[in-house]
């Protein structure tokens, strides 16, 4: 009888296999959807724009952007841990994917067991910019005039609670021993409206490309990039390390993930169509051009990446306090 039952069990786990392997072949079959849980005008939505391009035509498939922003991407990631595991629908998110269970008492997800990771897609830098009556010219400039203003005074803009520009801001603060306070936009083209109005002397904007028309046309003064080298596409801007604030450092990245239940040969397939379709030397100009560096890692990796977010930014936020209000 064990071994009818042992033999029993192996059928049905060989069947189920072989209908994965063979729903995997046929993918996609009809238009897929990729959601972003933050509104147009971010790094979040640039990144699943790009990427929706490069794999339609991958994939001879309909790949449209679905954004469903709210509580610094917690909706739309909700909403698509809950959809089918079946590749219709995945996920574009950054560091919130990770960092809003530091600030946020309760959590409709968690991102390492309700979801599969296919790839870090992306990295991107963001530059730090104020408005041009703010009087500074560089990050030392900055930290010397947040410590002489009293406390409540000197404001930064952000996209949301706990967004990449909120990230960015408080990491300045933790490292320069300030304290700007956040004010909260609904998403990063607000907050970037609010800068170049003078409403927030103070801005991350999420990449160097959004930023620097409104540099070049002097609607907002670049003070520097928050990577650890310059940017290609601004080689005059300095690090914030140069400016001021050696050490810092702030580059964000884009992960593509699919609901948990996704099977592994699916996860692979989507994985595999990626790294073909970004690792073109097309691709990779067009997507620096916007000032976004393709990474294009394996699950595994993708996996090993946000486990290390998680212990990075566990620190930062418990120094800074930072909650969701």
């Amino acid at each position: 009888m064990a071994s009818l039952v042992s033999s029993s069990k192996l059928s049905a786990a060989i069947a189920l296999l072989l209908t994965a392997t063979a729903f995997a072949a046929e993918f996609p079959a009809k238009p897929v959807r990729i959601i972003t849980p933050f509104p147009p005008g971010g790094s979040v939505d640039l990144v699943a724009r790009l990427l929706a391009a490069d794999l339609s035509k991958a994939w001879g498939q309909q790949v449209v952007v679905d954004n469903r922003a709210g509580a610094s991407g917690n909706i739309g990631t909700e909403l698509a841990k809950n959809t089918p595991a079946d590749g219709y629908a995945l996920l574009v998110n950054t560091l919130p994917f990770v960092t809003n269970q530091f600030v946020y008492s309760t959590m409709p997800f968690d991102p390492l067991t309700d979801f599969t990771p296919i790839s870090i897609v992306s990295s991107v830098d963001a530059l730090l910019v104020v408005h041009p009556s703010l009087p500074v010219q560089n990050v030392r400039e900055l930290i010397a005039l947040a410590k002489a203003r009293p406390a409540g005074t000197l404001g930064y803009g952000t996209a949301g609670a706990a967004t990449n520009p909120h990230i960015a801001a408080e990491l300045l603060n933790y490292m320069g021993r300030i304290n700007m306070f956040a004010v909260h936009y609904k998403g990063g083209g607000a907050a970037t409206t609010a800068a170049m109005s003078g409403e927030i002397p103070v801005f991350f904007s999420n990449t160097v490309a959004d930023a620097m028309p409104l540099v070049e046309a002097k609607r907002l003064r670049a003070l520097g990039v928050t990577g650890l080298k310059r940017s290609p596409i601004a080689p005059q801007i300095p690090t914030l390390a140069e400016s001021g604030l050696p050490g810092y450092e702030f580059t964000t990245w884009h992960v593509l993930a699919a609901p948990a239940a996704t099977p592994r040969a699916l996860i692979n397939q989507v994985n595999d169509k990626v790294r073909a379709s970004l690792r073109t030397p097309d691709a990779v100009q067009r997507w620096r051009e916007r000032g976004v560096e393709i990474i294009a890692s394996t699950p595994d990796e993708a996996t090993a990446h946000l486990k290390k977010e998680v212990q990075k930014w566990r620190v930062v936020f418990k120094e800074r306090n930072m909650k969701a209000e």
